[in-house]
């Protein structure tokens, strides 16, 4: 039997209504998984915004996934960065924690250890923000369960490749620069 992998995907595509609904439609409609989806227009000049998922499968559907994606009309460019080499993932965490007494104290040593920021504080809670790995985030926010009642919100992974290749970039304009 092959080994699940999980893949980042980035797909460049037009920013108009519906387009994300077909690329959730294409998972949903052949039963793959989506762990985490961030979507955003990232080239206004051009109408243009990258959806970035996180799925998992065998090497088969993670290469049926790409390929039906880029079939899509919408698409301009599908990217699998997880093959194609080296990138960067990050995600970001609003983590509030109701706690009194000693636990507060505590909290506020396990989030300086992570490197987490404080954005409110009141006489009962903390609600932190936290950048890092999906990894990172779930091993903070369980030594904050064991600190008191918790909340969460997760913004889902965006990644970007490593190095100078740029694979969905966006260019100068010319005229704009006057040349």
């Amino acid at each position: 039997m092959e080994a699940i992998e999980r893949h980042t995907i980035a797909v460049l595509v037009d920013n108009e209504p519906g387009v994300l609904a077909r690329v959730i439609g294409l998972f949903s409609g052949r039963g793959y998984n989506i762990e985490s989806l961030t979507v955003s227009e990232v080239d206004t000049a051009r109408g243009l915004s990258r959806i970035t998922v996180v799925t998992s499968g065998t090497p088969m559907i993670i290469q049926q996934i790409k390929a039906q994606l880029d079939r899509l009309v919408p698409v301009h460019r599908v990217a699998d960065l997880t093959a194609d080499g080296e990138h960067v993932e990050r995600e970001l965490a609003l983590i509030k924690v109701a706690n009194t007494g000693e636990d507060r104290i505590e909290a506020l040593r396990i989030a300086d250890t992570f490197r987490a920021r404080v954005l409110d504080s009141t006489l009962e809670s903390f609600t932190f923000e936290l950048t890092g790995t999906a990894g990172k985030l779930d091993a903070f926010i369980k030594l904050m369960v064991a600190l008191g009642k918790v909340e969460v919100s997760r913004t889902g992974v965006v990644a970007i490749s490593r190095g100078s290749d740029i694979a969905m970039g966006m260019q100068r304009d010319a005229t704009a620069d006057g040349i």
